[in-house]
Formats: C-alpha cells, structure tokens, sequence
C-alpha cells in the first residue's frame, strides 16, 4: 500500500526516471558535441583531452548531434602539507569546469553551471613517483568533473525550452 502511494506521489509530481523513453538521459546520449574546452592553468591539453574523452563516454560520441557542449576548464595545484623544512609533501589538484548546453537548431540554453571539486597526491616519493601521482591526480580528476557534469545535464537539462510543445488530446466517450 505504501509503495503504491509512494508511486502514486512521484508520478503527480511529473517525475520521469532519466534513462526512461522521453527522458533526459535517452534525449541526449549520442546528441551531444562536446567542443574542446577553453581552458586555464597546469596540463591544460591532457586535462582537456580526459574531460572530453569522460564526456564522450558518458554521454555518447556525436560530430552532428542536435546539441553543442561548451565548456571552460581551469585546474590550479596547491600544496597541502609542509614540512618544518618548508617542503610540501602533499599537493591537490582543484578543477573548475563552467558548461553549456545549446540547442544547435535555435541556439537554445537548454542547461548551464559550473561544478569544482579536486583531488590529492603525494610528493613523498622519488621524482618519477611524484610526476606519476600528479598526472593520475589529474585524471582523475577529469572523471569526477565530468561526472559532475554529466550529473547536472541529465537533471536540470531543460530540452523543451524554447519550443513550442504539442498538446495531445484524447476524445471523450460519451
């Protein structure tokens, strides 16, 4: 009982699973061209490269898709532990990624924000160790902000904006 009631509330409220028929997540997988970003700061080609690369992943592949992802990406590295010898053990990678949707058919914002988050390495190591964990740190990175991203287009994308919708209407029996 409880479970139809619970189905009964989220369908009045107009809630569609995301990878439902209709829904977000089936409306722009392989629809997206996710154009290279502007970006700002250390290892700007590779961080570029993997976060278009996580997109393409999760949001299909397209040259021509109805929808264009712009994107502007800024990493910076700050240490984190300092030594009493004024040497910095551990660093982070913080990433900033600002996204907009357009529909390419009337230049439409269909959805647009900004997600942050970072990640760690340790500089403990030898040179070889530390120029490893730094570029992993990096990708990792990359596969966080896009999920972000990813996360924030399936959930707020609005696709109908803009255009006129279709009303349906079904006839009353008499």
């Amino acid at each position: 009982m409880a479970a139809t009631a619970a189905a009964l509330l989220v369908a009045a409220c107009g809630f569609t699973p995301v990878y439902a028929p209709g829904g977000t997540g089936s409306a722009l997988y392989g629809a997206v061209t996710v154009q290279a970003p502007e970006t700002l700061g250390a290892n700007e080609d590779s961080d570029a490269y993997f976060l278009v690369q996580n997109l393409e992943t999760r949001l299909g592949r397209s040259a021509a898709g109805d929808y264009g992802l712009d994107l502007k990406l800024r990493t910076r590295s700050e240490g984190q532990a300092i030594t009493a010898d004024n040497e910095i053990t551990r660093y982070s990678i913080v990433g900033e990624a600002a996204y907009v949707l357009t529909r390419k058919s009337d230049g439409a914002i269909v959805a647009s924000g900004d997600v942050e988050n970072f990640t760690g390495y340790s500089a403990t190591g030898t040179t070889v160790e530390t120029l490893a964990g730094e570029r992993d740190a990096h990708r990792r990175l990359m596969v966080i902000l896009a999920d972000q991203i990813t996360t924030e287009l399936l959930s707020t994308a609005n696709l109908t904006a803009g255009q006129a919708t279709a009303v349906q209407t079904v006839p009353v029996s008499e």
